[in-house]
């Protein structure tokens, strides 16, 4: 069974009428809510507002795989929380960032990166093409690429590293492109960004958008847990002078 937390700061689905009208209880619970109809995953939810943003140790050791999503209030969240979040990816716990958390501390901090891109809020139609078909995240998904009805434009220049797979790019009717689905490693952990996913669009209710959260649950899911050590080791073999 792999076990998710499915983090969002929850605050806009709170203050918002249209944002309540999609998501009325969260854009979190939606995550959870169809992660949990899934064989072999389990999902429980966090938020910005929960003690320790909801991502207390006992939490994290429960956790195999942590779903993010943030837009507003990234810089709430505390440094030493995104400090730990950062050791458990490293030490084998996966990360799922979604759409606006390409901003977030968490994902700026694994990646070294700023996030910066250009955007546009216009309910543009957007074109999601798969680049590697034969990848697990792209399991189950139609064969050369799938589209969302309205979503937030997200275009390139944007500054992150170079991924270590890149599985979706991205096309806007305004002309823009943008590399949507990105895979990292970093540690022992695995890393998603995943662009799809405005507030105040019904997106994560698409099934092709399920599909790729699911299957990166699973692609991200701990090959195993490792400590952070740097030890002090003896030879194997008897070395000369010794």
């Amino acid at each position: 069974m792999i076990r998710v937390t499915a983090w969002n700061e929850f605050r806009h689905e709170k203050t918002d009428a249209k944002v309540k009208a999609v998501y009325p209880t969260g854009i979190h619970q939606c995550l959870a809510d169809f992660l949990n109809r899934q064989d072999g995953i389990k999902a429980r939810i966090a938020s910005l507002d929960d003690p320790e943003h909801g991502l207390t140790d006992a939490v994290l050791d429960e956790t195999d795989v942590l779903t993010w999503w943030g837009h507003a209030a990234h810089h709430e969240v505390r440094d030493e929380i995104v400090n730990k979040v950062a050791q458990r990816v490293h030490e084998g716990m996966g990360l799922i960032c979604l759409h606006s958390a390409h901003v977030s501390k968490i994902f700026r901090k694994l990646t070294g990166s700023t996030g910066s891109l250009c955007w546009r809020e216009a309910n543009e139609k957007e074109r999601l093409w798969i680049i590697e078909p034969s990848h697990p995240i792209a399991q189950g998904l139609p064969a050369r690429f799938f589209e969302i009805e309205h979503d937030e434009m997200y275009g390139e220049r944007f500054d992150i590293p170079t991924p270590d797979k890149l599985v979706f790019i991205t096309w806007f009717p305004g002309g823009e492109v943008f590399r949507s689905g990105c895979c990292f490693e970093r540690g022992h952990g695995r890393i998603f960004y995943f662009q799809p996913g405005h507030e105040t669009f019904p997106v994560y209710y698409d099934r092709n958008v399920q599909t790729v959260i699911a299957n990166a649950v699973r692609w991200a899911a701990p090959r195993g847990r490792h400590k952070l050590e740097c030890p002090m080791v003896k030879e194997l073999e008897p070395l000369p002078g010794r």
